[in-house]
């Protein structure tokens, strides 16, 4: 239906933009995607994980924001084995492939570099700095401290992965991202020209305007709750915790301008989910933990943002071609179908020995992925 147009955060989804919707049985076949930033966790729960990822992806980053963080060779590798023994047995897709990341420090070696890049699984490093997000506490206190391993990624053609928020503590939450990109990215981006850099999970129109303005080897990834929801889902009618994630959601004029990225068909933005698991008590709690769990249903949840704007056409390419271009990855051979047929979703899903609250719990979602 129309839908009037607005600046404001007066609902929690798409207010402003006016909807085009396809009609119901509508399918939509599209070539394999890949999620270029996913969260499996570690032990029994990364089997819950996965049995929702390979319905989707052929092929995943994993973030190595473990406890303790994956900041080796070894300790990727053993992590890599960790993922495929746990693999469901039956792959809808036929296979399923984990990219493995290091988890960057102050004292990351171009060694340990070029010993993770020899085994041909470990694609790109991940930048947290220190304390900015979930289990980041070992990141980088100084991006400078970096640059030798840095040059050596450059050189080796391996991807910098960037959680681009400061963690200083006056900065105000809803600022992270501009101030990080003034302050961090532009320098970086200066500094190391033959980088392929990915700033994850952006937020804001800030982010938008910069990765459009710079230069190529500079993109970025999208998720679905941010190209969903603006913070009132988040604030408006008391605290949604399963709506809480960093970086947190923002006004709606910046969830506009995420979309339109999104849906723009440049190869500048693609679709990384940001899934990230927590338990229903870690979430439910004083202080819960931030992630949003959108896992189970994450295309569906792309295909209907693409489709409130009538722009389905661009799934494929934000969702199929343009991250695995980045990381010069071949781009997949499978087929995918979607199509336009409601489902409810279930209010939990197994974690491990717990349970975790998936986004739109006990609620429709109006595209489905044929089996």
């Amino acid at each position: 239906r129309p839908i009037s147009s607005s600046s404001t955060d007066h609902h929690p989804t798409m207010t402003s933009i006016t909807s085009y919707p396809v009609p119901e049985g509508t399918k939509l076949t599209l070539t394999l995607p890949d999620d270029f930033h996913h969260h499996f966790r570690d032990g029994p729960a990364t089997a819950h994980i996965l049995e929702h990822a390979t319905q989707q992806f052929g092929r995943a980053i994993a973030m190595p924001n473990l406890k303790p963080p994956v900041t080796t060779t070894e300790l990727a590798l053993a992590y890599r084995d960790h993922l495929l023994d746990n693999l469901p047995k039956h792959l809808p897709h036929g296979s399923f492939e984990p990219l493995m990341t290091l988890y960057l420090t102050d004292n990351t070696s171009p060694a340990e570099i070029q010993k993770a890049h020899a085994t041909g699984y470990i694609k790109a490093c991940k930048y947290y700095p220190a304390g900015a997000t979930t289990n980041s506490d070992a990141g980088v206190t100084d991006a400078k401290k970096t640059y030798p391993a840095l040059r050596a990624m450059a050189e080796l053609g391996m991807v910098l992965c960037i959680h681009s928020e400061v963690s200083t503590p006056t900065i105000d939450i809803f600022d992270r991202e501009p101030v990080f990109i003034e302050e961090i990215i532009k320098p970086l981006v200066r500094d190391m020209p033959t980088l392929k850099i990915v700033m994850e999970h952006i937020s804001t129109k800030e982010a938008v305007d910069y990765v459009l303005s710079a230069p190529d080897n500079v993109k970025a990834s999208i998720t679905c709750h941010h190209l969903l929801y603006n913070r009132n889902a988040l604030l408006v009618g008391g605290i949604k915790p399963h709506f809480y994630c960093l970086p947190i959601l923002k006004r709606e004029f910046h969830r506009e301008a995420l979309l339109s990225a999104a849906t723009s068909g440049t190869n500048k933005f693609f679709l990384g989910t940001d899934s990230a698991p927590h338990t229903v008590d870690a979430k439910e709690s004083a202080c819960g933990c931030a992630g949003a769990y959108t896992a189970h249903a994450a295309l569906q949840l792309y295909a209907e943002a693409f489709e409130q704007v009538g722009a389905l056409d661009k799934l494929e390419g934000f969702s199929s071609f343009h991250g695995a271009d980045h990381y010069g990855l071949p781009r997949n051979t499978g087929k995918i179908v979607l199509e336009k047929k409601e489902w409810v979703v279930p209010k939990r899903y197994a974690f491990g020995a717990s349970v975790l609250r998936p986004l739109r719990a006990g609620e429709t979602i109006p595209w489905s992925i044929v089996p």
